[in-house]
């Protein structure tokens, strides 16, 4: 498993599909994503535009292992290879590299064909076990722009101990992924319900609310077309 500096260290993964080259980029827009949370951080964000038959994942139902690894790792580099493995459907994928604070917003260019007229987006909420950020299919405007609110999303592949040696990131610098199915851990995508008081464990730091629950929405994503 790479270290969650190595993550941050290698996070611009800029792809284009031939296919989608060979074809002219028929339409550019910008991505901005404000962090709404009080005490959460974003993990490098993931972006993808793509056909309507793509799906990052599916409420109520088990996470993929690529996406898995992102809400417990932030590690964004499997479920852009698997997205790229369709290039009928795909026309890019790219993490936008960073950490995006509380309150901080990020802008970024994305370009698609004219096949592709989705977008998605994807990352991990620090410091949690294996929440995410994400918009799944947003409908991109034919012209002037589209604002969309955002939800945590738990993928259901760690149980949420809060713990920081269960939780990577610059706050725990913890374990990242876990492969699964371990106790605890709910089996399936659900709206995240944030954090709780726990009891104290008998190793570790165990995170409590006050500072690092929140309340969906936690991001703002407004999408603009440029030309």
């Amino acid at each position: 498993m790479r270290s969650f500096t190595t993550i941050l260290l290698g996070a611009l993964m800029l792809f284009v599909s031939m296919e989608t080259i060979a074809k002219g980029q028929v339409a550019t827009y910008k991505v901005t994503i404000t962090n709404l949370t009080p005490g959460q951080t974003f993990t490098p964000q993931l972006l993808t535009t793509h056909s309507g038959h793509v799906r990052l994942f599916e409420l109520g139902k088990p996470s993929t292992t690529s996406l898995e690894i992102l809400a417990e790792a932030g590690d964004t580099s499997h479920l852009t290879n698997e997205l790229l493995a369709a290039p009928d459907q795909v026309s890019m994928a790219v993490t936008v590299p960073g950490l995006l604070g509380p309150g901080q917003s990020v802008s970024y260019e994305v370009t698609t064909s004219r096949q592709h007229q989705y977008l998605s987006m994807a990352s991990m909420l620090i410091p949690t076990n294996d929440t995410f950020v994400a918009v799944d299919r947003l409908r991109l405007p034919h012209r002037g722009s589209r604002t969309t609110l955002a939800l945590a999303y738990d993928a259901g592949t760690e149980a949420n101990d809060q713990n920081c040696l269960n939780i990577p990131g610059p706050r725990c610098a913890g374990t990242g992924h876990s492969p699964g199915p371990n106790e605890g851990d709910e089996g399936f995508v659900h709206v995240s319900n944030g954090f709780h008081d726990l009891a104290d464990a008998t190793e570790g730091e165990v995170l409590g609310p006050r500072v690092y629950d929140w309340r969906n929405p936690v991001a703002r994503i407004v999408v603009k077309r440029i030309y």
